[in-house]
């Protein structure tokens, strides 16, 4: 059989293309609920439409968001039995559990919810809608806990026994608590808020280059843009805090991500090269003398393993090391565009052309900085399923290759239309919202509206139509 029939290959690939797609759209959701939440605490505050007229844009792209997370996110559980059956028949009465309870603490929630939030705006008060928003966005929040939980817990198994080689939970709250979940779970969450930061302004931009001067363009595209500039420079610091989790936990990893072939004291700061895997060694290196020993042992002659030591153990060199790099290059345009758009909208300000033109480029760098992060992560873990306990080779089902290699043909192209018609269709509410919402420059501000918490204000882009 060919080579790129190999059904471990294979089944890699089509679990990847499932995880990056389904992935995009979680991403949003998450933050997004929140700020849909803060859109309608800041109407309450000010009884200022622009606020509504924002939420009532963004909760349809939530809902749109939503649905096809939803739906791929259901297709991949149906490959852990078909593809990955040796995984569950190992590790299921752990990964069945957390399984269960994000089905039950979360999406139920979120399937009582969303509804309400969505249809129910002129149908019940300000008070039971805004709490519906609320308990949503908590129930997203709620949902990446116990996703990320197991999948932390791949990462840094605890808490469990093997038992006649199936794994039997002994400690639940060890499982919970693994060791890089804390790490892991606050990456994510704070990737989540960036990547809706720079979407939301993003788009913004858009409608702002295409003339649509509505009050609730600029406010969103500020919202985003704040957010962004508070939230990246934590994320560094987390990330700075994950990585040193992961030097402790995988060092084989971390060797693969900074290119460290021989362990060593003192080790420099690989920025660019070609890691050559085969000749273990990293072509063309451009390199900062100990910076990789001060940054992950705070000390300039730190020691640091090489992948030498992992006796052909360890991730792919070559993939791990640019995937990393695409993200920490990403962070650091969201660090400097943040900041400059932050300082060039201050009080009131509105942004040039040319920072329109800017953070329109930037609608969906959050998307890219998260797949380089995940690709980081998961491919970092081979060829470990489960780190220590479980090779990927050992989980691999027995669906033959050209069967799997027929449906991930299929998904590529569902995948490819589905992503092409969200994209389409985010930016033609976009622009029916600045047909719709779009005022003169010089219009006089609306007057405050004072809001009773229980009372109905009915807004005409949430109102029901007329079949």
């Amino acid at each position: 059989m060919l080579d790129f029939l190999d059904p471990l290959l294979l089944a890699r690939i089509q679990f990847a293309a499932n995880i990056s797609f389904h992935i995009l759209f979680p991403t949003i959701t998450i933050a997004l609920a929140w700020v849909l939440l803060f859109f309608k605490w800041r109407y309450h505050r000010s009884g200022d439409m622009k606020w509504m007229d924002a939420y009532a844009l963004w909760v349809k792209v939530f809902a749109l968001s939503f649905s096809l997370g939803v739906v791929s996110g259901i297709i991949m559980s149906f490959q852990f039995g078909t593809n990955w059956p040796g995984f569950m028949n190992t590790f299921g009465n752990i990964a069945g559990p957390l399984l269960a309870y994000e089905v039950l603490t979360a999406f139920f929630i979120e399937a009582i919810f969303v509804g309400i939030m969505l249809f129910g705006f002129n149908r019940v008060s300000n008070r039971v809608h805004t709490l519906s928003t609320l308990a949503v966005a908590l129930a997203t929040t709620l949902s990446a806990f116990w996703i990320l939980v197991l999948n932390s817990w791949m990462h840094t198994p605890a808490g469990f026994e093997m038992r006649d080689g199936v794994a039997h939970a002994t400690d639940w709250w060890a499982i919970i608590f693994n060791p890089s979940f804390p790490y892991r779970f606050s990456h994510m969450m704070v990737a989540s808020f960036l990547t809706v930061a720079f979407f939301i302004a993003g788009v913004s931009a858009w409608r702002w280059l295409r003339g649509d001067r509505s009050p609730a363009v600029l406010a969103t595209m500020r919202t985003g843009v704040y957010m962004g500039a508070l939230l990246i420079p934590l994320q560094i610091f987390i990330g700075d805090l994950h990585g040193l989790n992961t030097l402790k936990y995988q060092p084989a990893k971390i060797a693969a991500i900074e290119a460290i072939w021989e362990t060593d004291r003192g080790v420099p700061l690989v920025l660019f090269g070609l890691p050559d895997e085969e000749a273990r060694t990293t072509h063309f290196a451009i390199e900062i003398p100990k910076l990789a020993s001060i940054i992950l042992t705070h000390d300039p002659d730190g020691e640091l393993k090489g992948l030498n030591e992992f006796e052909n153990k360890h991730p792919p060199v070559a993939v791990v090391f640019w995937t990393f790099r695409v993200m920490v290059g990403i962070g650091m345009a969201m660090l400097v565009v943040g900041f400059w758009a932050a300082w060039q909208l201050r009080k009131g300000r509105e942004p040039s052309v040319l920072l329109a033109r800017v953070l329109l480029l930037m609608t969906f760098s959050g998307w890219v900085a998260v797949l380089a992060g995940w690709y980081t992560t998961e491919i970092g873990r081979q060829p470990w399923m489960v780190q220590g306990v479980q090779l990927v080779a050992d989980a691999v089902g027995p669906v033959p290759g050209p069967q799997i290699a027929l449906t991930l043909v299929g998904y590529l192209l569902l995948y490819a239309v589905l992503l092409t018609a969200y994209i389409a269709v985010l930016f033609r509410m976009a622009k029916k919202a600045g047909l719709a919402g779009s005022s003169p420059t010089d219009a006089p501000p609306a007057t405050p509206i004072p809001v009773s918490p229980g009372l109905i204000l009915p807004h005409p882009a949430l109102e029901p139509k007329n079949a």
